[in-house]
C-alpha cells in the first residue's frame, strides 16, 4: 500500500490511548496492516504500532523472521499482527535492555522490561493469539504495545545517564 510518515516524540497523538478494533477482516484493517508493514520495513523497524502513523487503533505489527539491522545481535522474532492486546507479566524478573524507537530517532536508552510475559489478542481475521515469550521477543511486544497506551520508552527509563544518541553512546547497542 504505502510507506507512511512516522510521528515523532513531541506529537501529542503519541500520548493518546488507542481505541480497540471493533471489526476484523475488513478492507480498512488489511490496508492499515499493509501500511504498517511497508513503513516498518522501509525504516528497518523491529515493530510498529498504528498510533505511530497517526491511526488511533490497538494494532501492532512486529518481527521479521530474520535478524533486524537495528538489532543485529538479537534473535529473530516471528512476524506477528497483534490486535487489542492484553499483556500479563509472568514472574517478578525484569531485564534491562537497550531500546530505540522509530518515533524517537537517533536515540537509545536502557529500559527495564518484564523478562517473561503472556500476550493475548487477535490477528487480522479475529483469530485468538495466546503466546508466552521471553527475552527480545517479550521486549518488542512490550515496547510496541506501550504505543497503544500512550507510552514511549523514555517514560519507562529509570536512569537517564543511560540515554543518548546512538552514535555517541559507548555501550554496545544490541
Amino acid at each position: 500500500m504505502a510507506v507512511k510518515p512516522i510521528l515523532k516524540m513531541g506529537d501529542a497523538r503519541l500520548l493518546q490511548v488507542a481505541q480497540p478494533v471493533q471489526q476484523f477482516g475488513t478492507a480498512q484493517l488489511f490496508e492499515l496492516l499493509q501500511d504498517l508493514r511497508d513503513t516498518m520495513a522501509a525504516a528497518s523497524g523491529a515493530g510498529l504500532a498504528a498510533p505511530q502513523i497517526g491511526v488511533s487503533l490497538q494494532v501492532v505489527v512486529f518481527g521479521s523472521g530474520q535478524p533486524n539491522p537495528r538489532y543485529p545481535d538479537a534473535p529473530p522474532v516471528p512476524p506477528t499482527v497483534l490486535i487489542n492486546p492484553v499483556l500479563t507479566r509472568i514472574g517478578a524478573d525484569e531485564q534491562l535492555g537497550w531500546e530505540g524507537c522509530l518515533s524517537v530517532p537517533g536515540l537509545r536508552g536502557l529500559v527495564p522490561r518484564w523478562a517473561e510475559l503472556r500476550y493475548q489478542g487477535f490477528d487480522e481475521h479475529g483469530t485468538v493469539i495466546d503466546r508466552t515469550v521471553s527475552g527480545f521477543h517479550a521486549r518488542v511486544v512490550q515496547h510496541e504495545c506501550d504505543h497503544l497506551w500512550g507510552q514511549l520508552y523514555p517514560m519507562r527509563m529509570r536512569d537517564f545517564t543511560q540515554f543518548g544518541f546512538t552514535d555517541t553512546l559507548p555501550q554496545p547497542q544490541a
